[in-house]
């Protein structure tokens, strides 16, 4: 979940194309629950998403607050 500090967030482009494919990971697994092969990738892709996050939040190039 993203607050947004400020009027228009800037998502860096490859933060952004993780996120993408989350969701779409999530909405693979939604139709199939017993995919096993894609709960491991999607636990894969969240440890990049908040490794990248923490980068973008120490360098001061992500202007959203993760909660």
């Amino acid at each position: 979940m993203l607050h947004i500090s400020g009027p228009e967030p800037k998502i860096p482009e490859d933060l952004y194309h993780l996120i993408k494919k989350a969701v779409s990971i999530r909405k693979h697994l939604e139709r199939n629950k017993k995919d096993k092969d894609s709960k491991f990738r999607l636990i894969l892709v969240d440890s990049r998403i908040y490794r990248l996050a923490r980068y973008y939040n120490k360098t001061k190039k992500l202007l959203l607050v993760w909660v």
